[in-house]
């Protein structure tokens, strides 16, 4: 399986640019003595947080760096992230003064066209790809006036694969300079519970680390916080240097008490498998090593120490044998031989021995290893039940023989017929590593590339003890038929111990009262099939506890999956096969708001001048250097001035508001546990109370253009004002018309905060100043105690705090609609911090009440009985009827039964509905 790289983040903002026209070096600008204490160059980083959040090994990271221009002249100021290469950026704002610039995600060539008509312009900053040994490099650089506040803030998520038995998070600190308020801090929700956890640092001592670091674990929920002082910070107690330099690593892995976990919410699903105490598979290894000249010397020695290391790992029960190639072939021993001592101390002997020559003859040694192992089957020298692995390591193309990639692939793809998997190992940057990826991606293996450091041995030794342990074969997922849409991949060729396979899918139906998943695979002695029941009353009772987590998270576990894979089979894909991958790997990136190989984010700059654009691609593997695509000349003073390096997707959450973000994290904020409150339609009021398993809903009847009050808090300033809206064509009698909120306001008078949301923008004032997003944009602004979430063209989240989270919902219909327009909803998601005092049409029902329903029976519709509901002294007669809740779907929603209130809600509103007619949003 793959290596687990987590959040990796250096972070470094400069200052200043050099007469080059770049920025200087961060050691240039940060070793200054003789400024103040925290500011470089006039530039103070302030705030530096990375918030993650991990549900069910799903991982949604959030970098947020704030920093201020102190000096008496614009500055430029840059952010630099280092992220894992398997991570997709989903979001990323730069807020300047309280105005806030988004970034989005377009089909490549479309951003690119964007970017080179900027670039001809001479307006837009240069574009620089840069892929490292794990991670990849975003930057975004901005021209910050005299005395103004920026604040970046960057979003990326990943599955995290388990590796040698824990999942790992590897984060690189690296901030330059002392950073007033710096912390790391990482929430983790397993609903199989958490068996392990632990946090180090390779830059503090222990006695430091302790005194800063809090690690905790319990049942489903774990929680790690790295705080530094500024004191702890330094690297000598009278030094202004930071010692914050190095890595942070957290490993944790979950209980495994059966040998798999299904999870299904909002109508998907996700199947880890992982099984525990299996003996291991036996397995016949064929070697085939590079010794041409080019691996002389450092290269060709660590080899030798890697395979001596793994020679002392290799069971009795194993088969093997060493291949080498260079212009000719050469093996240690005509077929393969087992692993015993004596065979063991023979083939440390001939390691030894190994010496450089010649040239490369990828094809000839590929073939020959793998002719071995199909010999050794045909003619039973190996166990029945045992399996084949070819690993190969080269350090450099092919130049003698076959040497045409595509007919080498092809060679060998016929040779192994889908049998079993290789492995390719690429040695250094002087190769077409492609090639070796896409080789073994096609054989079911995967490539890894070995950097030329000192540790090289190691990370040869670390692959090896990731495909050491072979504890199944064959292994195959099923599911119900006819239930499963949209299937990630669902056979492995091997499961290896310490390792995790994880599918996942969409349920053809919402109405899943249970879930079958069946595992079959070949064990070392027996075939075994593995099944996992899901009781979905169970499931539900369980994720209650997900009180912090963010969003759909399955779903966006699901698009991560189905997109990477695609992405693999694209590789090897050609003609239309490789046109309809690449639509459904676009489709989703799209949709998902992923960075891709095939999307791009734009980060557009003021409305002002919308010319001036900046890119972010994914870079490849191949990418090692960096790649300046274009460099224009330095904005106007005060304007904002981007520039991005090396980049990633960007996408906003797939929200279900039962669980919308908190604060800048993605959180999800949970559901006021005795009642939620929603409108939506002519316009509904539903109350759902679930304490009864019931709800009372009225309608309020207006003109268009009327505003209501929906909730005013006296004690936090939190206002909701809603705007009515008719159909296109009405009729005057206000029995038949259609009415809607098609404009609501929300306001914080303590923190001078107002959000005005229509149909088709939605306008922020911080303290006056106006940052406007459009329904297409899928954003996160976070600004001083304020998330504001925009779903493209879906919903809008906004938290203020923890405990305020309300959803705005987005309806669309076609626009030549002779009658029915756009229009909104409303819900409340959380209340539990509003007040007492709070009242309003919703706002009235946030604190406890009692109702009581009797005396059901039949109504003027059949289909609809009347009952007497008592409520606040009243005795209100009341009809059985449903409104829809669309939450989880703004097209179809979802049906809520309840009471309904006659005559504007009179009897159950305070006062009657005219009451709560203001004359404005605000």
């Amino acid at each position: 399986m793959a290596s687990v790289w987590w959040p990796c983040l250096i972070l470094a903002l400069l200052s200043g640019l050099a007469a080059s026209g770049f920025p200087r070096s961060p050691f240039q600008l940060l070793g200054k003595r003789s400024l103040p204490e925290g500011v470089a160059d006039g530039i103070e980083v302030y705030s530096t947080k990375i918030n993650s959040k991990v549900t069910s090994r799903f991982a949604h990271n959030v970098v947020t760096t704030r920093a201020v221009n102190r000096a008496d002249t614009a500055k430029e100021v840059s952010f630099d992230v280092e992220l894992p290469k398997t991570a997709f950026i989903t979001n990323f704002t730069l807020t300047i003064d309280g105005v806030t610039y988004p970034g989005n995600v377009k089909e490549k060539e479309a951003a690119k066209k964007q970017y080179e008509k900027a670039v001809s312009q001479g307006k837009t900053a240069g574009l620089v790809k840069a892929s490292g040994r794990k991670l990849e490099k975003f930057t975004v650089s901005v021209n910050v006036a005299a005395g103004s506040k920026v604040t970046f803030e960057l979003t990326y998520e990943e599955l995290l694969k388990r590796r040698k038995g824990k999942y790992e998070m590897y984060l690189k600190v690296q901030p330059k300079q002392l950073v007033k308020h710096f912390e790391i801090d990482v929430d983790i929700f397993e609903p199989q519970g958490i068996s392990m956890l632990d946090a180090e640092a390779s830059f503090i001592t222990n006695d430091l680390l302790g005194s800063a670091l809090t690690k905790s674990f319990s049942g489903k929920k774990g929680h790690v916080s790295f705080k530094p002082s500024l004191d702890q910070q330094r690297t000598c107690p009278t030094c202004t240097d930071s010692l914050l330099n190095g890595d942070f690593t957290i490993t944790y892995d979950v209980n495994r008490e059966s040998p798999g976990n299904v999870q299904i919410v909002n109508g998907y699903f996700v199947h880890f498998f992982a099984p525990q105490g299996l003996p291991v598979v036996p397995k016949n290894v064929a070697f085939v090593i590079d010794i041409s000249g080019s691996m002389a010397g450092r290269k060709l020695e660590q080899t030798k120490e890697a395979l001596l290391r793994i020679l002392e790992d290799m069971k009795e029960e194993d088969y093997l044998n060493f291949i080498l190639f260079s212009g000719d072939v050469s093996t240690w021993k005509e077929h393969l031989v087992q692993a015993t001592p004596e065979n063991l101390q023979e083939a440390r002997t001939f390691v030894k021995s190994m010496e450089d020559k010649g040239m490369t003859n990828i094809n000839d040694g590929l073939l020959r290893g793998i002719s071995m192992l199909n010999k050794a089957r045909e003619e039973h020298r190996v166990p029945e039940r045992s399996t084949a692995i070819v690993i190969m390591l080269t350090d450099g193309d092919a130049n003698v023989g076959e040497s045409r990639p595509e007919k080498i692939q092809e060679n060998v793809r016929n040779a192994i017929g889908g049998k079993f998997p290789l492995y390719n190992l690429g040695f250094g940057n002087n190769l077409n590593y492609n090639f070796l990826e896409n080789m073994a991606l096609e054989n079911h293996g995967f490539a890894r590339r070995i950097y030329e450091d000192s540790d090289a041995d190691l990370q040869l030794q670390g692959f090896y003890e990731e495909v050491a342990n072979p504890l199944l074969t064959g292994v195959e997922m099923e599911y119900p038929e006819n239930a499963i849409l949209g299937l990630t991949q669902n056979t492995y060729q091997h499961f290896y111990d310490g390792s995790e396979i994880v599918v996942a899918g969409r349920l053809v139906g919402e109405d899943v009262n249970s879930f079958k998943a069946d595992v079959k695979g070949h064990g070392a002695t027996n075939d075994l099939t593995f099944t996992e029941e899901v009781d979905m009353k169970e499931m539900e009772k369980a994720l209650q506890e997900r009180d912090y987590i963010f969003g759909n998270y399955i779903e966006r576990l699901w698009a991560y999956l189905t997109i990477e894979q695609l992405l693999e089979k694209r590789k090897n894909a050609h003609g239309e096969e490789k046109e309809n991958l690449t639509a459904q790997a676009l489709d989703l990136s799209l949709k998902y708001h992923f960075v891709t190989p095939l999307t791009s984010m734009v980060v557009t700059k003021p409305e002002d001048n919308e010319d001036e654009r900046a890119i972010a691609d994914k870079p490849g593997e191949d990418a090692e250097d960096s790649l300046p695509l274009g460099r224009a000349s330095p904005a106007p003073t005060g304007l904002p001035h981007l520039h991005l390096q090396a980049g990633h997707l960007w996408t906003g959450p797939s929200l279900s508001p039962q669980n919308s973000p908190d604060k800048c994290t993605g959180a999800s904020t949970p559901v006021s546990p005795a009642m939620s409150y929603l409108m939506d339609g002519d316009p509904h009021f539903i109350i759902q109370v679930p304490e009864k398993d019931d709800a009372i809903c009225f309608n309020i009847d207006e003109a268009p253009g009327t505003v209501l009050r929906l909730i005013q808090d006296p004690v936090t300033g939190l206002t909701v004002n809603g705007q009515i809206i008719g159909d296109k064509r009405g009729s005057p009698d206000s029995k038949t018309r259609k009415t809607y909120f098609g404009k609501l306001g929300i306001a914080n008078a303590q923190m001078d905060f107002q959000v005005e949301v229509t149909t088709e923008k939605i306008t922020l004032w911080n303290r006056a100043v106006p940052s406007t997003f459009s329904w297409l944009d899928t954003v996160t602004v976070t600004q001083d105690g304020l998330s504001m979430m925009i779903n493209r063209k879906k919903n809008m989240v906004v938290s203020f705090g923890d405990g305020v989270t309300f959803v705005v919902v987005l309806h669309q219909v076609w626009k030549k609609h002779p009658v029915h327009r756009d229009f909104l909803g409303f819900y409340v998601v959380d209340s539990h911090r509003m007040s007492a005092q709070t009242h309003g049409l919703l706002g009235q029902f946030f604190q406890p009440f009692d109702f009581k329903v009797s005396d059901i029976r039949p109504g003027s519709d059949p289909t609809k009985p009347d009952a007497t509901l008592v409520v606040k002294n009243h005795q209100l007669t009341v009809t059985r009827g449903s409104q829809k809740d669309y939450r989880k779907d703004a097209n179809i929603g979802t049906k809520v039964v309840c009471w309904f209130v006659h005559n504007n809600g009179e009897g159950l509103i305070d006062g009657v509905h005219t009451d709560y007619i203001v004359p404005n949003l605000f």
